[in-house]
């Protein structure tokens, strides 16, 4: 994620950041400028045509079309924007449940073995998270206090891990029944969490719906040129490339922020939020 100060409009304007679609758009950009002078040099100077009512009501067309996909573009654009901050509320509940789990851990005056195996799990519960969801092999430092199996969830290792310390804790009488149950609860609401994340991240918008807004984004600004060339000319050039970065910028920005789990330059912290619980548990245990 992107640390930036949002008052700051010089940056914004005049600065081509790394996570602009203009980087992405641009060769797509030229060809569509390309096609705009092609089209109006052939209606204006080969075929020399007139602005007749067939081209008039192209124009048309383009009008109404144009409040059409504005509608389809906001609606993707708020239906990506709220797995997003779906995604943000998980990990902030994430970080919540690892301080309230770690202070509870605390306040029992366990032994310092004990101790040191929850310093341990309830960070690497959310590193664990975080490669699994961007689907990669977790290798945790001092993993001998922890055993995975790499082909495995490994998350669900981790919390089940914890699940059985504390088992094993009742057993040895270092907590109570009622003092199980409460813990206990505070695992659960990790595994909670991995399901609400993997909801996210394996349930893109559909299909077809994706496909369709990209097909009619390009259509519509391919035909441009033809019912508009009357009136602007070969200003075109300029126009419609503008209007496809415009159009195709709102559909990259919603596909890029639907997975916010990623490396993306507009995802998530997560990385910044891993460590911050790393860091947090280790202050209340140490």
């Amino acid at each position: 994620m992107i640390n930036y100060n949002p008052k700051d409009w010089f940056t914004f304007i005049f600065h081509i950041h790394k996570a602009d679609t203009f980087r992405k758009l641009w060769p797509l950009m030229l060809s569509v400028a390309a096609f705009s002078g092609l089209v109006s040099f052939l209606e204006l100077n080969i075929f020399k045509l007139s602005k007749s009512d067939y081209v008039s009501n192209i124009g048309m067309m383009h009008s109404l079309l144009g409040f059409v996909i504005s509608m389809l573009l906001v609606f993707r654009t708020n239906t990506s924007y709220d797995r997003w901050w779906d995604g943000r509320k998980l990990l902030g509940g994430l970080t919540n449940v690892s301080r309230n789990f770690a202070m509870k851990i605390k306040a029992l005056k366990l032994p310092e073995e004990d101790l040191k195996f929850f310093e341990y799990g309830i960070p690497k519960y959310a590193f664990a998270l975080k490669e699994h969801l961007r689907e990669k092999k977790y290798f945790g430092k001092n993993s001998f206090l922890i055993e995975v199996e790499e082909h495995k969830h490994i998350p669900n290792q981790i919390a089940s891990s914890m699940i059985s310390r504390l088992y094993e804790l009742l057993e040895r009488g270092l907590i109570s029944q009622e003092q199980l149950i409460v813990l206990t609860n505070d695992v659960n609401q990790f595994t909670d969490i991995c399901g609400g994340c993997e909801r996210i991240k394996n349930t893109p918008i559909p299909f077809s719906y994706s496909v369709f807004i990209k097909k009619f984004i390009f259509v519509y600004v391919l035909t441009i040129p033809i019912g508009w060339v009357f009136s602007l000319g070969y200003y075109l050039v300029l126009i419609v490339p503008f209007i496809l970065y415009v159009l195709a910028s709102l559909e990259l920005i919603a596909e890029e922020i639907e997975d916010p789990f990623g490396q993306d330059a507009n995802d998530l912290p997560v990385d910044q939020i891993c460590a911050n619980i790393e860091k947090h548990v280790e202050e209340i245990l140490s």
